[in-house]
């Protein structure tokens, strides 16, 4: 992904979305800097972003988009907005790793199950992305306009006003 330029513009924006560091520090990774704007970004800041941020750089920011910064329901939105449906699976920490067995604690919830090597859960992860990527190729290119109009028309059937 190209840089983000630090424009006037810019500059005033990324002060909203990464509070807690320097603007330019925050420019200087722009996959983690549109991670942060995809979960907390207003729209007139995001239309300030997309004028240097092409659909390509948004697909790849969203692609290696670092774990635990963007949250479900903007994964889903933006994977939406740029015509992945449905969404990849979120990016995923990991924790409880250990480093001399290389392998994965089982979640304390989940169901007790067989410890897989580290490598074995990247392996699976790859091939399901894989897998989603096939999947997407496969299906036709919907006009995204006319799936928007269509579920306009769903949602105002079962929610719209009622006639009388």
């Amino acid at each position: 992904m190209k840089p983000i330029p630090a424009t006037e513009k810019i500059l005033s924006v990324v002060p909203r979305i990464i509070w807690f560091e320097p603007a330019e520090k925050a420019l200087s990774d722009p996959v983690r800097f549109m991670a942060y704007a995809m979960t907390y970004a207003r729209h007139e800041d995001m239309k300030s972003i997309r004028e240097h941020v092409s659909d390509e750089d948004f697909r790849e920011a969203l692609d290696r988009a670092p774990a635990g910064i963007i949250d479900p329901r903007s994964w889903a939105y933006w994977n939406s907005k740029m015509g992945r449906y449905p969404p990849p699976p979120l990016p995923m920490r990991r924790f409880g790793v250990d480093s001399s067995a290389a392998t994965v604690k089982a979640d304390a919830v989940d169901a007790p199950r067989e410890r897989q090597p580290l490598g074995e859960l990247e392996e699976l992860r790859r091939k399901g992305r894989d897998t989603w990527i096939k999947m997407r190729q496969q299906q036709p290119a919907e006009d995204l306009q006319e799936v928007r109009r269509l579920a306009r028309e769903d949602w105002l059937a079962k929610y719209g006003p009622q006639k009388k």
